[in-house]
């Protein structure tokens, strides 16, 4: 039975996330509607990522497996002609290496958060940015940001509804800088917990008001207690960017840092 990996550019904002749920339309609803139409079979669509309600992506990468082989190239058509009009797009196709699995083999995935910082609210932009109209200090941001990079318990910055058995996450990159009016987070890791991303920027927000402190920072993530964190920032402003795998492209599943990625 062949496996095809494929890469997907979403707009977020019309669902209620990846995962197929009963309250409204999700991207893999949609994904596994348009494989039916062409192929006429019913199958799950799994991915690097389960993006939360709003949540973009440019780059996320997903898995399938059909009962035949059939060209990537008529499979990437299809997918984007039964897609239409959802803000869906499948730019690539392709014969997944053996034992790959989108999400246990990927060992990183990269998130951006963008902030307009101006007094202005956003236009053309509205759904791709969370606008915060106060000046917000970018230098004071990336160091406080410093204090979270590395290994350690994340649970101050976790949903309470996350699911994952353990809040210890290593976080590769966090880092954030000023692009014109606009603040831009860079977050990397091999797998993140619920809402993880979006807490650890509106805790960084504080910081950049000057509301909150590097200290600040640092006795929250020893806290270990979601209420000792910051706000949980906007869904609109965060996409996921890019995912890694091994040079195989296939991996091993490591059950010490489970994927949850409910982003």
């Amino acid at each position: 039975m062949p496996r095809y990996k494929i890469s997907v550019e979403y707009d977020g904002g019309p669902f209620v996330g990846w995962q197929r749920q009963d309250t409204g339309p999700s991207i893999q609803a949609a994904l596994e509607d348009a494989i039916f139409a062409f192929s006429g079979e019913r199958l799950k669509v799994r991915a690097a990522g389960r993006t939360d309600s709003g949540v973009h992506a440019r780059a996320q990468v997903a898995h399938f497996d059909l009962t035949t082989e059939k060209p990537a190239d008529e499979i990437r058509g299809a997918l984007n002609y039964h897609l239409k009009p959802n803000p869906i797009a499948v730019p690539t196709v392709e014969l997944a290496p053996p034992g790959f699995h989108a999400r246990f083999s990927a060992n990183h995935r990269g998130y951006r958060y963008r902030i307009l910082n101006r007094r202005v609210r956003a236009g053309i932009d509205a759904g791709f940015v969370w606008h915060v109209p106060v000046p917000l200090d970018v230098a004071k941001m990336s160091e406080a940001a410093a204090v979270l990079v590395g290994h350690h318990d994340f649970n101050s910055f976790r949903s309470v509804a996350c699911q994952a058995k353990s809040s210890v996450r290593t976080l590769d990159e966090l880092s954030v800088r000023r692009d014109g009016e606009e603040i831009l987070v860079d977050v990397g890791a091999r797998s993140f917990l619920h809402n993880q991303v979006r807490i650890l920027v509106g805790t960084l927000a504080l910081v950049g008001r000057g509301q909150w402190s590097k200290r600040d920072v640092e006795e929250a993530l020893a806290a270990c207690d979601r209420t000792r964190a910051g706000p949980t920032a906007p869904p609109q402003g965060l996409c996921l960017m890019k995912v890694g795998y091994g040079p195989s492209g296939a991996g091993q599943r490591d059950d010490a840092e489970e994927t949850v990625d409910d982003e």
